[in-house]
């Protein structure tokens, strides 16, 4: 059976922008509740969909974390293309970290930052998470048991360098925290592992503006847009970008 890859999505709602980043083995389906409830609301939301993502686990490999930090480049400059000179970013996991660069490298008027390992120390949990991504992708797939584990073995075999590729992408994010002065949202769950939560705690301390706020969902473990408390992740996140100071310039759309 063919897998149906996920796709970037564009939600036009109004002249406030909201660049959406979904994690590691993820897509766009982890921040498109968010994008919906935000575009009902009167945000636009645009969210790409990373290379390598949505597809087999061996395609996945043969990208590394600076392809997907272009299409997170490419997704701010496509709304900066579009007209909107105004922009949030909002993400989960790595799109956590993706959101916090983001936020260290360009203009932003405010953001979200979801479940971000930002401490984290090694690899080994990324190879962890690839690992059940296969599983599941192959199950969906409709392969056989035997296959399965066949090509899992396989896969161990693999050269692993985007994966480290995250790890130092991570660890110079994490240096340069100290950058964002926009006002900065953390939302973490608490049943969580416990590098997330410590890595909260962490974003909170070092970012440099004022305007900063930790919540924590205490029912949610790691993807909270997708979780027990998921509506309240929604409401959380656009009572927050609702109150930053937003110009009244109305969008041209180019």
């Amino acid at each position: 059976m063919k897998v149906v890859t996920p796709k970037s999505f564009t939600f036009e709602g109004g002249n406030r922008a909201v660049l959406l980043l979904h994690g590691f083995t993820g897509s766009t389906k982890d921040v498109k509740r968010l994008g919906e409830y935000l575009q009902k609301r009167g945000f636009t939301c645009h969210a790409p969909m990373y290379k390598g993502h949505g597809v087999t686990p061996e395609e996945l490999l043969e990208t590394s974390p600076a392809d997907w930090w272009q299409d997170v480049v490419d997704g701010y400059n496509y709304l900066k293309n579009h007209g909107y000179e105004e922009i949030a970013v909002a993400g989960i996991s790595l799109g956590g970290v993706f959101s916090l660069k983001v936020a260290e490298e360009f203009p932003v008027k405010a953001v979200v930052s979801m479940c971000a390992p930002i401490k984290r120390n090694s690899a080994e949990g990324l190879s962890d998470r690839l690992y059940n991504y296969a599983k599941i992708y192959k199950s969906f797939e409709g392969k056989s048991k035997d296959v399965i584990i066949e090509e899992l073995e396989e896969l161990r075999n693999i050269p692993k360098d985007s994966l480290n590729g995250v790890q130092s992408f991570t660890e110079g994010t994490c240096e340069d925290l100290h950058s964002i002065t926009s006002p900065t949202l953390v939302l973490q769950g608490a049943l969580d592992d416990s590098i997330y939560k410590e890595s909260a705690s962490f974003i909170l301390d070092h970012v440099e503006t004022e305007e900063k706020e930790l919540i924590w969902y205490q029912e949610s473990g790691h993807i909270i847009t997708l979780g027990k408390e998921k509506d309240k992740v929604c409401e959380d996140v656009y009572a927050f970008l609702n109150q930053v100071d937003w110009s009244d310039t109305l969008h041209q759309n180019q």
